[in-house]
């Protein structure tokens, strides 16, 4: 008999291409902090074009002795950006050995020259994880190949870079198992919360918001259907530290405005938006997460009034009970839940529902 031929194999996209390339370099770093390394490249080589972009269009218009005047940038929402954090000046560096610390620097000089990125990236993260410098120049050209992509691919570079950080997101979150979850929903999950739910207009609200990837699907919604990104607002809390600037990252690259509040902390303990009355709510909150509160705290809290007080082991109901005193008159909300959540009376989690 005739031997088949083998079957072609599926041509790569862009996008595992790059993983590809980037995780071949991670070495011994860890893929929880190698993440972190990764997605802040692909961060600082997007804003730093989108600068030298807007810094020709500046001199064009009027002339060279304008070219560093912040209020130039910020007034068309484009991050100013000192020389020495420029992704220019990185690529010209890269084969030094003082590398991480040149980025670590650059970070913290964009963060310093913009107030709206507070908090939003690592801090001392490239010296402190001590990746191998000849492997961190080979990753900062991995990345600088962006622009390649987006020319052959005929794509703007917001769309490329874009597809990139959510797809490295995935990666990481699947390399990650289980912890992955606290940082990343599934991208068909979230897209169909949006779909159910149809944020189109108003104020869109995650208590738990990881890297932010429901506040993504939700503009990706009112684009699709020909709406106005003006007509949203967006409001976030996020517990972990590193997570939180992954978030302000993530909607920083896609040009989205959030207010994820002051600083990365517990939404039972520290609400940052008191008195927040959503239109959407969009969560993928810790399943069935223990002892989230001691047998004393919060047993009066005003989130819970007419229930039961929300037992300590288990804060389903809890995270139920936050969302609902979050809602509007005519808010709707969209989360996912543990399986038996709803049915479940272990850890006490019988109450909270019976009476009003």
């Amino acid at each position: 008999m005739a031997r088949k031929p083998a079957a072609k194999a599926s041509k790569k996209g862009f996008e595992e291409t790059l993983w590809d390339s980037a995780n071949k370099l991670r070495g011994s770093v860890e893929s929880s902090e190698y993440k972190h390394i990764v997605l802040s490249l692909i961060f600082l080589k997007f804003i730093s074009d989108k600068f030298e972009v807007q810094k020709e269009k500046i001199a064009e218009q009027y002339g060279a002795d304008f070219v560093d005047m912040v209020d130039f940038y910020t007034q068309d929402n484009v991050f100013y950006l000192p020389e020495v954090s420029r992704w220019s000046y990185v690529l010209q560096h890269a084969k030094q050995n003082d590398i991480a610390i040149k980025i670590d620097s650059a970070l913290h000089d964009i963060e310093k020259n913009n107030p709206s990125l507070a908090g939003a990236l690592p801090d001392n993260y490239f010296s402190r994880l001590g990746l191998d410098a000849s492997k961190l120049s080979a990753l900062i050209d991995t990345i600088n190949n962006i622009d390649t992509i987006a020319n052959e691919c005929h794509m703007t570079e917001q769309d490329v870079v874009g597809r990139v950080y959510e797809y490295f997101l995935g990666r990481f979150a699947a390399t990650e198992g289980k912890g992955g979850g606290e940082f990343y929903t599934p991208k068909c999950v979230v897209t169909l919360i949006a779909e159910m739910i149809e944020p189109y207009k108003g104020k869109i609200y995650d208590p738990c918001c990881g890297s932010g990837g429901m506040f993504v699907q939700s503009v990706k919604f009112v684009d699709s259907h020909k709406g106005n990104r003006k007509d949203i607002s967006i409001y976030g809390q996020e517990y972990t530290s590193t997570t939180y600037k992954l978030a302000k990252m993530n909607l920083a690259i896609r040009g989205i405005s959030a207010n994820f509040g002051d600083v990365p902390a517990n939404t039972f303990f520290k609400d940052q938006h008191p008195d927040l009355k959503a239109d959407f709510i969009m969560a993928n909150p810790p399943f069935n997460q223990k002892q989230w509160r001691q047998e004393n705290e919060l047993s009066d809290d005003p989130r819970w009034d007419g229930y039961e007080t929300p037992p300590t082991g288990n804060a389903n109901y809890a995270w139920i009970m936050h969302m609902i005193s979050k809602l509007s008159d005519n808010g709707t909300a969209g989360f996912v839940l543990a399986n038996g959540s709803m049915s479940s009376n272990t850890s006490g989690e019988g109450g909270p529902f019976v009476a009003r």
